[in-house]
């Protein structure tokens, strides 16, 4: 009886172990399959173009210096006036030229410890700016300041506030072609990786789009902006 006992305890164990066996084997088997069923390439597409601007934005600042308060005020009001007839002469409608208020500085009242003397006891900066659509004309009026600086005008240069810019504002309107572009070109890469490996291209298993980027084509063409856009596609590969 006891030795029956034991025999059927064997038995039922390299049962057990066979079960288990098969049982991993379908589903490593499995797991294979859908390995296999899972093979992607993942491939990115490139769209890119160049526009113009549509819109400048150019501030003007010049500067003026005096020991006189009220004659600083005058040079800034006539110099201002020099320039607004000169843009308005050169095709620059009056509705596109703004004016700041000047910024004054009393040096006298900066004056530390033994420093020396300052030659002129206020400076004053003024801002005029051109907002314009019509880039054309403006960048041919920025050719030709020198004759304002001639006429005794101090241009400053080279600080942030007097940066020119240009914007691109149809980004919606270019979208579209832009996107159909780049997902294209990744399906290109995507069926010569295919054609390579001797496999089928399947669906999309996956697309992402990148975000569009702007900036100026070079650093002597910041009114030429160049657009960009990168799309990311994943396909399902089949033998």
């Amino acid at each position: 009886m006891l030795e029956n006992n034991k025999l059927n305890s064997i038995f039922l164990g390299v049962c057990l172990f066979l079960g288990l066996s098969s049982l991993g084997y379908l589903l490593g088997d499995a797991a294979i399959k859908f390995k296999e069923y899972e093979r992607t390439v993942t491939v990115k597409g490139l769209s890119e173009r160049e526009y113009e601007a549509d819109i400048v934005i150019w501030p003007i600042q010049f500067t003026a210096a005096s020991n006189d308060l009220g004659e600083m005020y005058r040079s800034i009001d006539s110099n201002t006036e020099k320039i607004h007839s000169f843009l308005e002469k050169a095709g620059i409608s009056n509705d596109e030229i703004t004016f700041s208020s000047p910024a004054i500085t009393d040096k006298s009242a900066q004056q530390y410890g033994n420093q020396a003397r300052a030659e002129f006891r206020y400076t004053a900066s003024q801002t005029v700016t051109v907002y314009s659509k019509n880039i054309k004309v403006v960048r041919g009026v920025m050719e030709t300041m020198s004759d304002l600086g001639k006429q005794g005008i101090v241009f400053t240069a080279g600080n942030y506030q007097s940066q020119t810019e240009y914007i691109f504002t149809r980004l919606n309107e270019v979208k579209p072609e832009m996107i159909e572009e780049a997902t294209r070109k990744a399906r290109e890469v995507a069926e010569k990786f295919a054609l390579d490996s001797k496999s089928t291209l399947g669906k999309i298993r996956t697309a992402s789009q990148g975000q569009f980027s702007i900036s100026a084509r070079d650093k002597n063409n910041p009114h030429i902006k160049k657009v960009r856009v990168v799309s990311t596609v994943a396909y399902y590969l089949s033998d």
